[in-house]
């Protein structure tokens, strides 16, 4: 674990920045590889928290963070976007999707 894993989270790239247009200035530092790794899964958990605790409203926000989220998790195992979607489009081909909303309750 890196020196400043335990104070801080992880942010979007422009919020340093919206934090000084609003007049204050922020303390930062760029995570080294291991800590960013493991912080991207600690913004994985908060962001789905969120989406589950939020309204119809704000469900779909809360959904594009976890996305987003998924994306740079993509990005830092060395898949891209359309390589995910892929990924993601074999398993639905061989396996399905969650379109039917099946729910399996065992064997007889």
């Amino acid at each position: 674990m890196e020196p400043h894993h335990r104070h801080g989270k992880l942010v979007r790239d422009l919020i340093p920045h919206i934090i000084r247009e609003n007049g204050a200035e922020p303390v930062t530092y760029t995570a080294g590889r291991e800590e960013y790794r493991s912080r991207l899964r600690d913004k994985l958990r908060e962001e789905v928290v969120e989406f589950l605790d939020a309204d119809k409203d704000s469900a779909p926000e809360e959904l594009a963070d976890v996305l987003e989220v998924v994306h740079a998790l993509a990005a830092d195992l060395g898949v891209g976007t359309d390589q995910l979607e892929k990924i993601r489009a074999a398993k639905a081909a061989a396996r399905g999707a969650f379109a039917e909303r099946t729910v399996w309750t065992g064997n007889r």
